[in-house]
């Protein structure tokens, strides 16, 4: 698939989950403001008959206009046109909201025109509300009435939304599985670049493999000649190419076995005293001393005061050797390879840096994934599978080690090992 139909599908996937969140939304919405109208019409009634049975107690008669006005949206205040007994308001408010089902926590006050002002009467609770709830104490008057009580329902938001339930389940449904469709994406796209990476690496070894093989090829068709025995000269020339090439693949195969080796389950190491700066030495002289570009500078700062470590030798060989053929393959004109050691009172710490191409800040953190290789397009200048890295890793990772790089494009790498004191 291409990436350009990738993309597409994707940028689709992510407008269609938009709309699908968007139009839930509405509805919840929706559904909401319907549930409230409901409520504050159901509320209307309960507080009508309410105020209703208040004027057949007292003997008096309610006011043409509707006794019940919504001054906001948790607060009532109605209109009785006589004085109001608290407990006797009380009880018929109780019988009311129980006869509808109106099981939501509420509190009340009574107006007072003695002293102008609300006489708090009490808090009604169901159970349905927070622990947090703040009582009002002190509910706001309302100048045109005369005889009036307020009511409030705090809780009122809490109330409705748990009636939403159908709404509120479907809705955790759709995250649910958008939730999975993001991350069947997700997976795609890992697998894509998997795919790529793994077409990358299984080209890269065909390109490798391919020279030597043909070489050999060529060499052994020489070497097949009769005529070849008589020119003893030509025969030592193409049986040393055979060796070199062999030695080639040899390199290859050991390669992809030391990554194949590092990724299993447990890395085994055998650990062993050795001296840091002696091998950082024996190794560097082997990578770079002899290497065919004749401006190769190399140098040595070894100042660790005390570079005895216990490692697997082995594998810190590996190591060492990878950093410095990393150096050694990505270097420019003029090779400058500077190894130092340090120490404090933590980390004995060796660095490698060079001052080759260096890598660009984007590609820093998958530099040590297996088989990547920082993008050249579709130029082949540099040998290698991807591994090299990858190894050094996993390594570092099994001797419960450190590793750190700096690095900036056009400019060199900086690889730090730190190797904790035990």
């Amino acid at each position: 698939m291409k990436n350009s139909t990738i993309r597409i599908v994707v940028l689709s996937g992510i407008i269609t989950i938009i709309g699908i969140i968007l139009f839930q939304v509405f509805w919840v919405l929706k559904t909401f403001d319907l549930k409230e109208k409901q409520f504050n019409q159901t509320i209307s009634i309960a507080l009508l008959n309410v105020a209703e049975r208040l004027a057949a107690y007292n003997n008096t008669m309610l006011t043409n206009e509707s006794p019940v006005k919504q001054l906001s949206s948790t607060y009532f205040v109605v209109n009785v046109n006589s004085e109001i007994d608290p407990k006797i308001l009380e009880n018929f408010l109780i019988k009311e909201f129980d006869y509808r089902n109106i099981l939501i926590d509420y509190e009340y006050a009574i107006y007072d025109c003695s002293n102008d002002q609300m006489v708090y009467g009490d808090y009604i609770s169901h159970g349905n509300g927070s622990g947090d709830i703040i009582k009002s104490r002190s509910l706001p008057k309302y100048n045109k009435y005369l005889y009036y009580f307020g009511i409030n329902f705090p809780t009122k938001t809490t109330f409705i939304v748990s009636n939403l339930n159908i709404w509120i389940i479907s809705s955790l449904i759709l995250m649910l599985a958008i939730f999975f469709f993001g991350y069947a994406i997700v997976i795609i796209l890992r697998q894509r670049r998997l795919s790529e990476v793994q077409r990358d690496f299984i080209n890269n070894m065909t390109h490798e493999f391919k020279t030597p093989i043909a070489t050999i090829s060529i060499s052994a068709d020489v070497l097949m000649q009769p005529s070849i025995i008589s020119n003893p000269e030509r025969l030592l020339q193409y049986a040393s190419i055979v060796k070199v090439q062999n030695n080639r693949l040899e390199k290859h195969v050991e390669n992809v076995l030391q990554i194949a080796t590092s990724e299993r389950s447990k890395i085994r190491l055998i650990k062993e005293e050795i001296d840091l700066h002696d091998i950082l030495k024996q190794i560097a002289e082997s990578v770079l001393v002899h290497v065919d570009n004749p401006r190769c500078q190399l140098i040595m700062d070894l100042k660790a005061p005390d570079p005895l470590i216990f490692a697997d030798r082995s594998h810190l060989t590996n190591v060492i050797y990878n950093l410095l053929d990393n150096a050694r393959k990505y270097s420019g004109d003029q090779l400058v390879v500077r190894i130092s050691t340090a120490s404090d009172s933590k980390f004995i710490s060796f660095t490698i840096e060079d001052n080759g191409i260096g890598i660009n800040r984007k590609y820093l953190k998958k530099v040590f994934h297996k088989f990547y290789r920082v993008p050249t397009g579709n130029v082949h200048t540099i040998k290698g599978f991807g591994l090299g890295l990858s190894y050094v890793r996993n390594i570092i990772h099994a001797h419960r080690w450190k590793i750190r790089l700096e690095s900036e494009e056009g400019k060199g790498s900086k690889f730090t090992v730190l190797i904790p004191k035990s």
